[in-house]
């Protein structure tokens, strides 16, 4: 009886530290790019669900948008397709364009939708073709070397970035109480179908949306000074002080700029969170601790 009293008393302490951030956060959008170890274990799998779903239910709109990096290695690898990649970004030809659009489109996509809805929630997934939601343009790589005179550039073919947003399905699904799941796939002007980092994608679509939050899973603990410890409480001035001094670097970096940009152009708030913690996200909103980094204006 008495463990049963302590448990019991330790969730209504948790519900009552949650109250004041349910109601600050009610009716609000939160933006969620989805990656990493929490898309492939499967307990971590079931624990993003139930946290997007129970954001839902308590009155939040959350959008989630989905990365897919390994389960689209696998498949090349499998079909015997060789992957190339510059400066960290994989070559997309034609064929590797279909696999990559199969995958994100469909299987990542539809399995994001199913597991949401197996856990209550009423979810839709949509690429950004999808209602022309994504505009898309070709990314085009610079590379300098010193024997060039001039930086090259570098085609790596069905790669590409954010030209424009187009809210409208969103606003439709979003005023339908229902949950949208979005591949980062956008369609040029020309009708090519172009691959956009999912982070890049989240961040537009938060700024579009005038989020109130923009969350980015990781694999690690959130951005990280020398010693290793957890930095939050961020702000542009702080993170240009951390580029400089070296603190911040290589692939840390695009996702930090992806969050400053957002935070600038009107969204609240950006998180770095460890998406290798059991229900991060909820840990991330509703405690006073988080399990992340913060960035704000």
């Amino acid at each position: 009886m008495s463990f049963s009293l302590d448990k019991a008393t330790e969730t209504a302490r948790v519900l009552s530290e949650a109250l004041p951030y349910i109601q600050r956060f009610t009716n609000r959008t939160i933006v969620i790019k989805y990656g990493g170890n929490a898309m492939v274990d499967e307990k971590l799998k079931n624990s993003f669900a139930r946290d997007v779903v129970l954001m839902k239910l308590v009155g939040m709109n959350p959008v989630v948008v989905h990365g897919g990096g390994p389960q689209i290695g696998d498949l090349l690898k499998r079909i015997g397709k060789e992957t190339e990649f510059v400066q960290g970004m994989r070559v997309t030809d034609n064929e590797t364009m279909d696999v990559v659009e199969m995958v994100l489109g469909g299987l990542v996509n539809k399995s994001i939708v199913t597991l949401l809805n197996q856990n209550g929630g009423r979810a839709v997934g949509l690429t950004g073709k999808d209602g022309g939601l994504i505009k898309a343009r070709k990314l085009k790589l610079k590379q300098s070397a010193p024997e060039l005179k001039a930086s090259e550039i570098i085609d790596i073919g069905h790669v590409g970035e954010v030209a424009s947003v187009d809210t409208t399905v969103l606003d439709m699904l979003l005023q339908g109480d229902i949950i949208p799941v979005i591949a980062p796939i956008g369609v040029g002007e020309d009708g090519a179908t172009y691959n956009i980092n999912a982070d890049l994608v989240a961040g537009r679509i938060a700024e579009v949306l005038q989020a109130e939050k923009l969350m980015l899973l990781t694999n690690i603990s959130g951005l990280q000074d020398k010693q290793g410890n957890v930095l939050t409480g961020l702000n542009t001035k702080k993170v240009s002080a951390l580029i400089e001094d070296g603190t911040i670097y290589g692939g840390m970096l695009p996702k930090i700029q992806c969050a400053l940009d957002a935070v600038a152009a009107g969204v609240k708030s950006a998180h770095i969170v460890d998406g290798r913690v059991p229900n991060s996200i909820l840990l991330e909103i509703f405690t006073d601790e988080g399990v992340g980094t913060l960035i704000q204006r």
